[in-house]
């Protein structure tokens, strides 16, 4: 049977099965927040921090880590959860792997992203240039971004520290383009590696997302963000 392929415009509130921008924002602030914070952090200032952070980023060509996303729905005052598995490869590759509590592929590369949910038999399907409405995502995609021009980074009030001594920052986009007020990401105290990044949006609901297991410089390959649908699949374009 041959694949259909239908145009459906997605809802931007309630439940979300969609989060292509908010999600690449994610990776590029994981890729970029990797081990080469000073180990006197505490005595370092904001700008010594990005200035790491910058230098840290633009040494990393991929990465692959486990990840937990939870998300809280405000109107529906829920939590849902999936683990999974991702992959971010310079410039504009990005592989979601959901494992639980269903698969799901959420798939990026220059040209189109893919949105694959096996149980329903449902593929999604937008150009990569749709998806690049923000400036900030553009340019971290493309290796270009910049945490200090992009986001106001602060150490995070009331506390700087979480409970275990890990890292506390705060980033707030100085172009409100992307539909996140502000970002906060937790960086362990050891390693110096990003382990949560949360933000909500403009509905209320409450994202997290924790990563765990990160490797760099991987040499993965390009071909492995390239997606075909499976016969048989419904196809939706989105709009």
């Amino acid at each position: 049977m041959k694949n259909r392929l239908r145009r459906l415009a997605f809802p931007s509130h309630g439940k979300t099965i969609f989060l292509p921008g908010i999600l690449l924002v994610c990776t590029a602030i994981a890729m970029a927040l990797i081990p080469a914070m000073p180990k006197n952090a505490l005595s370092a200032t904001v700008e010594d921090v990005v200035e790491q952070v910058q230098k840290s980023y633009e040494k990393v060509s991929d990465f692959k880590a486990t990840f937990v996303q939870e998300m809280t729905l405000k109107t529906l005052k829920k939590t849902e959860r999936e683990e999974g598995v991702v992959y971010f490869k310079n410039p504009k590759r990005m592989f979601w792997h959901y494992t639980k509590p269903k698969e799901k592929k959420l798939i990026l590369n220059p040209r189109e992203a893919w949105l694959y949910m096996p149980d329903d038999h449902i593929v999604y399907w937008q150009s990569t240039d749709q998806m690049f409405r923000s400036g900030i995502i553009l340019k971290f995609l493309t290796g270009m971004g910049k945490i200090g021009d992009d986001f106001q980074v602060d150490f995070s009030q009331p506390d700087s520290l979480d409970k275990t001594g890990n890292y506390l920052l705060t980033l707030t986009p100085k172009e409100n383009d992307i539909g996140v007020k502000q970002l906060h990401v937790t960086i362990e105290k050891e390693t110096y590696q990003i382990i949560m990044c949360r933000f909500a949006d403009d509905y209320g609901n409450v994202t997290k997302i924790t990563f765990e297991n990160m490797e760099f410089n991987k040499k993965i390959p390009d071909h492995f963000f390239n997606f075909k649908p499976p016969d048989g699949v419904e196809i939706f374009r989105a709009s």
